[in-house]
């Protein structure tokens, strides 16, 4: 099996983890690469030779690796989903960030996982993507923001739902989240934790100018339309937290399932439950007074 290598070179706990990933596959006689970035990153640290860091270089992962190692944390994943596209090839997540919903395993115990995938003790999760026509601007993994741009104002959102309307919405803004991205901005903006695989989309309103206005979960067959009704270059539109400059928005906007998923490596012993009770430190009850 080829690996490839993808990680946040801001931070520090990088170096260590893919220095021990790099004696291992050496020891084991694996193939691996590198994404641009990293491999210069290296060789500018003197952490790996230039002419071993320029062989082992690839502006594309996803054709030359069979799974993808994302070191970092969520953002990082989402920055490796993006350069994988539609090629089907799995992310394995390595976290060494703050929290890590998306990540399946941390930094100390990359080399256990590697020995677990080499055995074929894994599987892969397909994880539902959102495409959004305006005409043709993208897809996201896990969420479309409409948002407020350098205004106090309160912006103006139709939504429909299958060509039926749903409501306008008046607030500080829309997001549009698939069951990944239900931990991510809709779940700040009280929207509920959904699983993956559900087959679900949520919209969930930010900051919404009435008490009736709630969360609402739709299946992932719906076409959901969005016209914004303020005026345009108050707002701005963002796809896994990438802001869209060159997107105006006084046309409607279309979000429906993309005709690809983004696939994840799972390890032995994971579950979407032991996640949430881990990051959000559900069960531990309440803290005694010292």
């Amino acid at each position: 099996m080829t690996y490839g290598i993808a990680g946040n070179i801001r931070k520090e706990q990088l170096w260590d983890c893919i220095a021990r990933l790099i004696d291992y596959f050496g020891a084991h006689e694996i193939e691996w690469f590198l994404h641009e970035p990293l491999a210069r990153a290296l060789a500018g640290r003197q952490l790996l030779a230039a002419e071993e860091a320029q062989r082992r270089s690839t502006p594309d992962l996803a054709v030359r690796s069979d799974i993808i190692l994302s070191i970092g944390g969520d953002g990082t994943l989402l920055n490796t989903a993006h350069s994988v596209k539609a090629t089907g090839r799995p992310i394995l997540g390595i976290n060494i960030g703050r929290l890590g919903f998306l990540t399946e395993t941390d930094a100390a115990n990359v080399i256990e996982a590697i020995g677990r995938l080499e055995a074929g003790r894994f599987s892969l999760q397909e994880r539902t993507v959102i495409s959004v026509d305006h005409p043709d601007v993208g897809w996201a993994l896990n969420d479309v923001v409409i948002s407020r741009s350098g205004s106090t104002e309160l912006i103006a959102v139709d939504v429909s739902v299958n060509g039926t309307p749903l409501n306008r919405y008046w607030g500080d803004g829309l997001i549009v989240a698939t069951p990944t991205g239900s931990t991510a901005y809709s779940l700040a903006v009280g929207g509920p934790i959904v699983m993956p695989g559900s087959g679900v989309l949520i919209i969930s309103p930010i900051a919404p100018h009435s008490l009736t206005v709630r969360p609402v979960v739709l299946p992932a067959s719906s076409v959901i339309e969005i016209r914004v009704h303020s005026d345009p270059d108050t707002c701005q539109l963002a796809l896994d937290g990438r802001n869209r400059p060159e997107v105006t928005l006084d046309l409607p906007i279309t979000v429906r399932k993309a005709d690809h998923n983004i696939r994840l490596v799972t390890l032995p012993g994971s579950h979407y439950l032991h996640t949430l009770r881990s990051k959000l430190s559900w069960g531990h009850g309440p803290q005694q007074p010292q």
